[in-house]
């Protein structure tokens, strides 16, 4: 029965890898005329007042919470990672080198946890750190952050990705789910509205396949990927979720490939192949029996 439940866990989890590739398709394809603020202010908010609607005990938990101002605080940090990560797409020139980088921030909670809160972290952190710096100097190579402004960005998104997560791991299992995820989908949402109300000019409209891409968005790579998401990681361990979840930038890649024609040079694939096995070497101690992680 157990091992039934972990089978379960570990398709789901595979699905919302490619749901979260297909974000990147959805999204890249929305902005071909939607500003980049502006979508990603459409696209979270209206997934937080999804969530809200459909759980009308969610706000009056989360208002009632001791711990409120902290989720304000956390929710604050992913809006403005995301605000970093759609300004990334919108410039870079290679999703899927993009895609590698952002990942990066599995790499750097350990040492994000470590700087603030004196956390101790892992060898395999360590040991990883290294490796991803490795990759991202082969991606700077032949002109990539020079060339390609994107990479910046989504370099920013890795960091403070990083930092939200170490803040929301503070205050994960002390706020029901709903709740929590709502407020932070609201707050991006609400972000990326009033920003791009300050910067961006509105187009007075768009065709109805943009908005198709944008309700793929809302629905698909927001909605029911984080919904599917919260149901596999509580039906197995997290080392499960831990392997599973490194392949979402190699599918990423493969959608870049396929969809956009992207191509890599030599630089750039060695580069994605160090910051890959530096994911895998930060996990590793998920990924092996307890007494042997380091």
């Amino acid at each position: 029965m157990e091992n039934s439940s972990h089978l379960k866990a570990d398709l789901v989890l595979f699905l919302v890898t490619i749901l979260a590739a297909c974000g990147w398709v959805f999204s890249k394809e929305a902005l071909a005329e939607m500003p980049s603020l502006l979508f990603i202010g459409i696209r979270f908010f209206s997934a937080g007042l999804f969530l809200f609607i459909t759980n009308r005990g969610a706000w009056k938990t989360l208002n009632s919470s001791p711990l409120r101002h902290k989720v304000w605080i956390t929710g604050g940090t992913q809006a403005v990672a995301m605000l970093c990560w759609i300004q990334g797409l919108a410039l870079g020139l290679h999703m899927g080198t993009g895609s590698f980088i952002t990942s990066l921030g599995v790499v750097f909670v350990p040492v994000v946890a470590w700087l603030l809160f004196r956390e101790p972290a892992s060898k395999s952190t360590w040991l990883a750190l290294p490796v991803a710096v490795s990759g991202l100097g082969f991606l700077s190579l032949e002109g990539g952050f020079h060339s390609d402004p994107g990479l910046i960005w989504f370099l920013l998104a890795a960091i403070l990705f990083s930092l939200q997560f170490t803040f929301l791991s503070r205050i994960a299992g002390k706020i029901p789910a709903v709740p929590l995820t709502a407020a932070q989908l609201t707050l991006v949402g609400l972000a990326g509205l009033i920003t791009s109300a300050m910067v961006e000019t509105w187009p007075a409209e768009v065709s109805g396949e943009i908005i198709g891409w944008l309700l793929a968005s809302i629905l698909i790579a927001t909605s029911l990927r984080f919904s599917l998401q919260t149901y596999g990681q509580s039906l197995a361990p997290v080392s499960h979720a831990a392997l599973i979840m490194v392949l979402e930038p190699v599918w990423t890649t493969l959608a870049a490939v396929v969809w956009f024609n992207e191509t890599m040079a030599t630089a750039q694939m060695v580069g994605c192949s160090l910051i890959f096995s530096a994911l895998l070497i930060s996990r590793w101690r998920l990924l092996i029996p307890r007494r042997y992680a380091s």
